[in-house]
């Protein structure tokens, strides 16, 4: 139902006349620089696995972004824009890559 909902949203925004509009779909994110989720659950699950995260961005680079790159990112598309609406963790990854 959730991502039905996001896919409904999704669109409804695209269809809105916009110069462009980019949908961000993030896998895993690595909190940095002092982020904290609002709810305790999350923030005990990224304290259980923070250890896991460099072997995560080894074997699966691309379901794996941070909070950084995702911010990055942003700043990128809006400025320069990028070939593509739907943005998944390659695609931050690699737009992110491009702010210094």
């Amino acid at each position: 139902m959730w991502a039905r909902i996001k896919g409904k949203t999704e669109n409804a925004l695209l269809s809105l006349g916009f110069i462009s509009a980019f949908m961000f779909r993030p896998g895993i994110i690595r909190p940095l620089r002092g982020v904290r989720a609002k709810s305790l659950w999350v923030n005990l699950a990224y304290k259980i696995f923070w250890p896991l995260f460099p072997i995560l961005r080894v074997l699966w680079p691309n379901s794996y972004t941070t909070t950084v790159a995702i911010g990055r990112a942003m700043i990128a598309a809006a400025h320069g824009g990028y070939g593509k609406h739907h943005l998944e963790n390659r695609d931050i990854n690699s737009l992110a890559r491009t702010v210094l």
